[in-house]
């Protein structure tokens, strides 16, 4: 069964430095029907502004992971890390028993865009954590490379949950299959383009949650950028 989450209908937060598409609840945006999926509670698609960002606030039993689509986002946090995260890259904070940390786009010119992920720990009460990573880019055209998975090493970041991230960037017409084993499911989120997936459309924006479902077949329509979720 796929079941889409259509861009238009996301939530959205818009003030003078922010512009944000909500897939699930988040902040004062409530929907009951959008809680998240399995362990997947927030996917949210931020546009900030040249200079201006998420300052200093806290966070507790969380894995939060940032995919840069376009510019850079300087990251500063209470364990003392700071860096700056860039398309191609990958961040993992746990936010564990509790930490503070700041967001800002990086350049004084150019606005950042990017998609900021909550998945629910397996346990709560970790220690805080940051781990940052680079994509393998070869593996992610026309396949899928790894962002995150739950032993983490290589080029992936660790999840610190029962839950798998990957990203496929495709041409038209290219095709990626993968398969769910029995209980699973899946999310596909839409980056960017359009593709099919088991025959569903989906355009940028766009999501949808996979259950029951074998094999899921992504088929690029256009130009595509696709993040797979496999959950428990």
């Amino acid at each position: 069964m796929i079941t889409p989450r259509k861009a238009a209908d996301r939530g959205r937060t818009k003030i003078d430095w922010l512009d944000s598409r909500h897939t699930f609840s988040f902040g004062d945006y409530r929907d009951p029907r959008q809680m998240g999926f399995r362990t997947l509670r927030v996917i949210n698609e931020d546009r900030v502004r040249p200079g201006a960002g998420f300052p200093t606030h806290g966070h507790r039993d969380m894995e939060i992971i940032t995919y840069i689509l376009e510019g850079a986002l300087e990251h500063k946090d209470s364990l003392g890390t700071g860096s700056i995260i860039r398309p191609g890259e990958a961040q993992r904070m746990s936010a564990g028993t509790g930490i503070t940390h700041s967001e800002f786009n990086h350049s004084k010119t150019e606005p950042v865009h990017f998609l900021q992920i909550w998945i629910m720990p397996a346990s709560a009460g970790i220690a805080p954590g940051y781990e940052q990573k680079t994509i393998d880019d070869a593996k992610a055209h026309g396949g899928f490379a790894p962002v995150g998975t739950p032993e983490g090493g290589g080029q992936s970041v660790k999840i610190h949950q029962d839950a798998a991230l990957s990203v496929a960037k495709l041409e038209p017409g290219q095709t990626v299959t993968t398969n769910l084993k029995k209980g699973r499911h899946g999310w596909v989120q839409v980056a960017r383009g359009a593709v099919t997936v088991n025959g569903t459309a989906l355009a940028e924006g766009d999501g949808a949650a996979i259950s029951n479902e074998e094999k899921v077949t992504i088929v690029a329509s256009a130009p595509a950028e696709v993040l797979f979720f496999d959950l428990a």
